[in-house]
């Protein structure tokens, strides 16, 4: 929910390989991948200054385990956000395809 009450979706593009939650007109925050064989690289998270600290990037990274679940994928993460996630929620670790130190 955003400061209004309202839901925020996340919307998946599989062609472009990005989760977006849209924050009004221009503004988005995103989580970008790429997937090669069965791992799924996490690249890059972005929210924009003004709506950080919600904890939209969570979301995001939630979103991006459930996908690689359902699809049996390991995963990757290549972007600071996504090491610290992962640091952070270490029930995850089983989709990493190596340790994070």
């Amino acid at each position: 929910m955003n400061e209004r009450g309202e839901k925020l979706e996340i919307i998946h593009h599989k062609k472009s390989q990005r989760f977006l939650i849209k924050l009004g007109p221009g503004k988005a925050s995103y989580l970008k991948y790429n997937v090669q064989g069965n791992v799924m690289n996490i690249d890059a998270t972005y929210t924009p200054e003004e709506f950080r600290g919600r904890g939209l990037a969570g979301r995001l990274m939630e979103e991006a385990i459930k996908f690689a679940r359902e699809n049996r994928y390991k995963i990757k993460p290549n972007c600071s956000y996504a090491v610290y996630y992962f640091k952070k929620h270490p029930e995850h670790k089983d989709l990493l395809v190596e340790e994070i130190e």
